[in-house]
């Protein structure tokens, strides 16, 4: 049976639409596991989810302070240490986890739908309408990321909600533009035009036959694109502009540990390690993603 399960997944000849689905996904999977770099980064995002769903149930409070232990290297006790104001640092990073989950998860269900849909009608209706989308799309991009997102936040208050909604009010363009690109490539082509010919909306060609062929792409720079965005809410948190204290969020952890650096280096280095793997997993599954979806990168 699992010999004739393996034939049906791996078959160059499908009988059905979904069999051919389920032929890519097997053949698409045995690439990404081909690629050890790229295993490497799902186990580190894979951790990361986790961490951030089940990790808070065995670790104590992120908010409890106890001065009698402030600043304590790490030890069998506290295995990271603790802050300036007694805090068990490990707490603090697995509950960090989840503020770091919530953001990347947010703004990528915002992020990659919306420039998904800017820029294949772009690409698909052309004219005015691709005129008027893209020049918006270039002041977007005309602008620096964080310093964009800084306005935003500047407006809309501190937070991480605002966080959430500046970081994707910024990150949106380079989807656009990338699915503008795609659609110009296939707009003409014979299955576009058959559909249209059978009476095919505009919106059911857009939905069914355009966007399929241009979500890989998308996702692909989603995922290199996440490490951005951890970085970047590190990084309005370090300015005081993300979220506020008590929160345990890496770039604020980071910040409150700066004048400890030199003598306690573990309050701002560990927060700044875990920045760091986590923005490298999704760099490397970014990449591996890359060369299983994209043929030209072979």
């Amino acid at each position: 049976m699992n010999t004739t399960l393996g034939q049906w997944l791996t078959t160059d000849r499908p009988a059905s639409r979904a069999q051919a689905r389920f032929v890519r996904l097997t053949l698409s999977f045995r690439a990404l596991l081909a690629n050890r770099l790229a295993l490497v980064g799902l186990a580190i995002v894979l951790a990361l989810v986790a961490i951030s769903l089940v990790g808070p149930f065995f670790v104590g409070s992120p908010t409890e302070q106890v001065l009698a232990n402030r600043l304590m290297p790490p030890s069998a006790e506290h295995w990271f240490g603790t802050d300036e104001l007694g805090r068990d640092i490990l707490a603090r990073i697995v509950h960090g986890s989840e503020i770091t989950v919530r953001i990347v998860l947010m703004v990528s269900l915002i992020v990659g739908p919306f420039g998904l849909m800017v820029g294949i009608v772009a690409g698909y209706f052309g004219g005015a309408v691709d005129a008027v989308l893209m020049r918006i799309t270039d002041i977007f991009l005309s602008l620096p990321r964080l310093v964009l997102a800084l306005a935003f936040v500047a407006a809309l208050g501190t937070g991480i909600n605002n966080a959430i909604i500046a970081i994707a009010v910024t990150s949106w363009p380079p989807y656009a533009r990338l699915a503008r690109a795609e659609t110009l490539s296939i707009r003409n082509s014979d299955f576009v035009r058959m559909a249209e010919l059978q009476g095919a909306s505009t919106l059911r060609i857009l939905l069914n036959h355009i966007a399929p062929l241009c979500i890989a792409s998308v996702v692909v720079r989603l995922t290199f694109d996440m490490s951005g965005t951890i970085l970047t809410a590190a990084g309005l948190g370090f300015l005081g502009l993300g979220a506020q204290p008590p929160q345990p969020e890496w770039g604020l952890m980071v910040a409150a540990g700066r004048q400890y650096v030199l003598d306690q280096w573990w309050v701002a280095t560990i927060p700044g390690i875990a920045i760091f793997v986590a923005s490298l997993g999704f760099n490397l599954l970014g990449d591996g993603l890359r060369d299983v979806f994209d043929a030209r990168s072979s």
